[in-house]
């Protein structure tokens, strides 16, 4: 007789218990969870499995040969990264094919310190790449890939980490495969990660997630090892799982060859866990969006659960340890509520809960014998928490401490979810987690709130119901079929993808998918798809990428001769072991760099620059995160960049401005090489420029607010960067430059000729134009042929014509602000960002906040390469505020809806009260949306529901507001809109940092 296997076990190690629960997935069973236990996780988590798998067997009486497979969730790896456990962890080399891109952000150049000094190995570039349609960068070298072979293995090194340009989208020539096969092949006994197995796109975030998998590739190796040995003492003759970040099974080997895919595998196994267990209450999918609120000891974790049953993904790029990454993880918010949460009063009266919390010794809570009032303690007096802790201990407390502690906590936790809410209607909530005791039964935006049996095990339920799944991350050609066809074709690859990975063909289904279009390109989209489906439970799961060498490595890659080893591009560093985080008192006490009327710029300055850039963007310009970490590096090496007035440049010398020209979603896959720097070089050739004294940014909005002090620094041009730009803030056509403004025709003389690089040798000049309008729209089109990513340089200009045209000291600005908003951080004074901000650019005269509110719309869609749409903001009510240190009396509030229209930048705010409605301010005044959480600015791509946000205006530079022409160019009228230009104050030119610190 044929036994049925139709059970399995899941297990969820967490850093205090590790729990596990027996599921029959039988269709129809009458009881699909069958037993489940707790126990204390051990330090060798193996003996903490054996024992709550024990646990459950003794309680469910099973026939193990009906075991299906044992599905395990672990925190282990994550957590010996956190650590910094150099015993856990392997020095990496570093292989980058890029061909003559990216190499001004070196492997490991957004590392803190700290983990560089553990993980760091040797660092090479190398030929190879592809660009966003496909095409090679360059072809990989066999040679060069063995020279490099050599230094690895003179080096000791054990581990390799393989990024190229544009991996995600190599299918037919597969150079990261190829680069791994010769590797192999030179170095048997090295472990090698290629990053296309690791994430998608956005090069540096995905070789900062390749890197740190191919550090935990020795202990991942070991600790998958310990958890077969576990199930094998049980004597479970079944296969063994691991659960990964996106909720689905990966087998052993997976798990060991891609530990970072278990990193958010808790969170994740919660929601799906909450799915599963919904699913049992209702006789069936629920089919609707629910909110995951999973309460610990600590902290209360907030997740989507999207009616496909899985997680809403976070962002495309994330933080773990300050390394950048973007590998699929879910969206999560996480907030200092949980059953320790230590409840106090202070003096005045006022109340706090959190956020440091006794954790898991819960013993020291009062209603546990102990001597801390915790948020437990509260649900106990409450009578709300049957069976837990002595009612009788918490009898003496003040009744009305109580109530304010339980209105207090559903505060916290109201917030938190309309955070999380994906639009305004009342959603379901999903209650797991031993601390849901705490959260009441009715709550503001809440349609329901459920505790399905089991909620409090629901991490090993997620895990014990894991499906199999599929990623394809493609761009695609869209010229002969619609988008909506090439997507159909790609979600069905797709789903054959996820049934050869092992998922049932009967339960198989896209759970994500979504076309991305490219700004500037026609013809091609990016569409990233994901399908999963139920586990056939036949066989074994089906490696997603199997390691194949044949046919990869061409004829002549096995030469005997002698190779010479390739140096690391590294291989002289001396780096610090220990971060230099700078406390609010140490930024009170700094100085910029100023000596004989040149600012030198630090690290500091720069990061600073660089917070204010993306401000100063007003939603566009791109972010300057890859600059920054570009100059950071320069000037780590000893390399100087350095600024000053304009009023010190010499009255003949002439100043070349420009910058990176394209879409941003290329720049952060083929990261910036020299385009730029080329791009003046030949415009200086072109016309025989003899006095070049200076450059300056086209926009100080953005990345190329930072781009000129690259090419300025002293391996390069050697010279100094203008604290002035030509736009004051960003734009999103290049013919919306002050010089337009002051040209006296309509040919863009003023900006002609004007150079364009692509970076690997294409060159092309713009001499004439019919019409300034068409000088943008001929540079686009052929920075499209360059790979939709360029570098370009515009006429040269004189002191002269720069004392009119040129908007000065926004280098500064940019500065201030990031000042600003990094010591109001420091201070715990992020709720006055606002008034603190308007101090910062000169005062309520020239600057205001318009509005503060939470988003709760976004409309997006892309029209002649430009991202346009409108955010809806709506103000909050008095119990949505944060607290602040603000006076109350003085603090600003807001009624009713602010709407702002945007072109890759904000262009006008709408502010709408009781019906009427008003135009607040409007281009070429600057409105710049900024996270009210934490200061930082928000990009367009960035606008979602839910987000905190404020509303500032900052009164234009007369360059824009004191001619008609300059209100043709910059206001409204420019982009469509006949609503007249009325300035929001009066123009207060930056303060110079030259000139307060000379």
């Amino acid at each position: 007789m044929t036994v049925v296997k139709s059970l399995r076990i899941g297990v969820d190690v967490g850093g205090t218990n590790t729990d596990a629960v027996i599921l029959d997935l039988t269709p129809g069973s009458s009881q699909p969870v069958l037993s489940s236990c707790k126990a204390p996780t051990t330090p060798d988590v193996t003996l903490g499995i054996q024992m709550a798998v024990q646990g459950c067997l003794k309680k469910a009486s099973i026939d193990k040969s009906r075991l299906q497979a044992v599905a395990i969730g672990t925190t282990s790896f994550v957590n010996s990264l956190i650590e910094r456990n150099a015993k856990k962890l392997e020095r990496v080399a570093v292989i980058r094919l890029c061909g003559p891109f990216s190499r001004l952000t070196p492997p490991f150049v957004a590392f803190p310190y700290e983990l560089r000094a553990v993980l760091e190995g040797p660092v090479f570039f190398a030929e190879g790449g592809l660009q966003v349609d496909g095409r090679e960068i360059s072809q990989v070298d066999v040679a060069e890939i063995r020279g490099i072979c050599e230094e690895i293995k003179r080096q000791g090194i054990k581990t390799v980490a393989v990024s190229a340009v544009y991996s995600p989208i190599d299918g037919t020539i597969k150079q990261e495969e190829t680069v791994r096969a010769i590797i192999k092949a030179e170095l048997p006994d090295v472990k090698v990660t290629i990053s296309k197995e690791v994430a998608n796109l956005g090069l540096l975030e995905r070789e900062n997630a390749t890197i740190l998998n191919a550090a935990l590739l020795s202990f991942a190796s070991l600790t998958v090892a310990g958890f077969e040995d576990s199930t094998r003492a049980l004597q479970l003759d079944c296969p063994l799982f691991l659960t990964s970040n996106d909720g689905t099974l990966m087998t052993c080997e997976q798990a060991a060859r891609f530990p970072i895919k278990t990193f958010s595998s808790g969170p994740t196994n919660s929601m799906r866990g909450a799915n599963f267990l919904a699913r049992l209450a209702s006789g069936g999918s629920r089919k609707e969006t629910a909110l995951v609120v999973d309460v610990g000891g600590t902290t209360t974790e907030i997740g989507v659960l999207l009616p496909t049953g899985f997680p809403r993904q976070a962002a495309a790029h994330h933080e773990l340890c300050g390394v950048p990454l973007n590998f699929s993880m879910p969206h999560v918010h996480s907030f200092g509520l949980g059953g320790g949460s230590r409840v106090r009063k202070d003096g005045t009266g006022k109340l706090t809960i959190g956020p440091d919390s006794v954790g898991y010794e819960i013993q020291q809570s009062l209603s546990f014998g102990g001597k801390v009032f915790t948020a437990t303690d509260v649900a106990v007096a409450l009578g709300k928490a049957k069976g837990v802790g002595d009612p009788s201990l918490v009898t003496d407390l003040d009744r009305a401490d109580v109530e304010a502690a339980e209105a207090r906590m559903k505060v916290m936790i109201e917030l938190a979810i309309d955070a999380m809410k994906t639009n305004t209607q009342d959603v379901p909530v999903y209650l797991v987690g031993g601390g849901a005791i705490l959260v009441p039964d009715s709550l503001k935006g809440v349609s329901n709130v459920h505790r399905f049996p089991f909620y409090d095990a629901a991490n090993a339920v997620g895990a014990a119901c894991a499906e199999v799944s599929a990623v394809v991350d493609t761009f695609e050609d869209t010229s002969k079929l619609s988008v909506g066809q090439v997507q159909k074709l790609v979600e069905q690859r797709t789903i054959d993808k996820a049934i050869a990975n092992g998922a049932s063909a009967e339960t198989c289904k896209v759970v994500e998918s979504e076309a991305i279009p490219i700004a500037y390109t026609s013809g091609r989209c990016r569409f990233y798809v994901k399908a999963a489906g139920e586990w056939t439970g036949a066989g074994s799961i089906a490696a997603s990428s199997a390691e194949e060498s044949a046919g990869l490595i061409p004829s002549n890659g096995h030469s005997s001769e002698a190779l010479t080893p390739i140096e690391p591009v590294n291989l002289k560093r001396k780096l610090p072991t220990v971060d230099n985080i700078l406390q609010a008192a140490d930024m009170l006490a700094y100085k910029p760099n100023v000596s004989n009327g040149e600012w030198s710029l630090s690290e500091t300055d720069l990061e600073w620059i660089a917070t204010g850039c993306y401000i100063l963007g007003c939603g566009g310009g791109g972010s300057p995160q890859h600059d920054f970490l570009a100059l950071r590096e320069m000037v780590r090496r000893g390399e100087t960049c350095k600024v000053i007035d304009l009023s010190a440049m010499s009255a003949d010398g002439e100043i070349i401005w420009g910058g990176g020209i394209g879409s941003p979603e290329v720049s952060s896959e083929r990261l910036m090489g020299e385009e730029y720097n080329e791009a003046v070089q030949e415009l200086i050739s072109f016309m025989n420029l003899k006095k070049v004294t200076a450059l300056a940014a086209l926009e100080i909005g953005g990345g190329n607010g930072m781009i000129n002090m690259i090419s300025g620094a002293s391996s390069y041009f050697n010279l100094p960067v203008i604290d002035g730009d030509f736009m004051g803030r960003a734009y999103p056509t290049g013919w919306q430059t002050t010089p337009n403004v002051y040209d006296t025709g309509n040919k863009g003389e003023l900006l002609l000729p004007a150079s364009m690089s692509s970076g690997d040798g294409s060159v092309v000049f713009i001499t004439k134009a019919k019409h300034y309008r068409e000088v943008d729209s001929i540079l686009r089109a052929g920075c499209v042929e360059m790979g939709t990513h360029a570098g370009s340089a515009c006429r040269p200009l004189n002191k002269e014509q720069c004392e009119v045209m040129m908007i000065k000291n926004t280098i500064s600005q940019a500065w201030r602000l990031g000042r600003a908003v990094a010591l109001a951080n420091k201070q715990a004074q992020i709720g006055n960002i606002g008034p603190i901000l308007v101090d910062a650019l000169g005062g309520s005269s020239t600057a205001k906040v318009l509005f503060h509110g939470k988003i709760v719309a976004v409309k997006r869609t892309m029209y002649k390469g430009h991202t346009v749409g409108e955010l809806v903001i709506q103000a909050l009510a008095v119990e949505e505020e944060e607290d602040s240190d603000e006076d109350a009396s003085t603090k600003l509030r807001f009624q009713g809806q602010m709407t702002i229209p945007f072109k890759n930048e904000n262009l006008f705010c709408k502010h709408t009260v009781d019906g009427e409605s008003k135009i607040v301010a409007g281009v070429p005044d600057l409105i710049a949306v900024l996270d009210s959480q934490n200061g930082s600015a928000l990009g367009t791509p960035d606008y979602k529901y839910g987000l905190r946000v404020l509303v500032l205006g900052v009164t234009a530079a007369p360059q824009w507001t004191d001619t008609p022409r300059g209100l043709e160019i910059g206001a409204l009228p420019a982009f469509g809109y006949d609503i007249p230009y009325e300035p929001l104050g009066k123009y207060v030119k930056p303060r110079s940092v030259i000139e307060e610190y000379s």
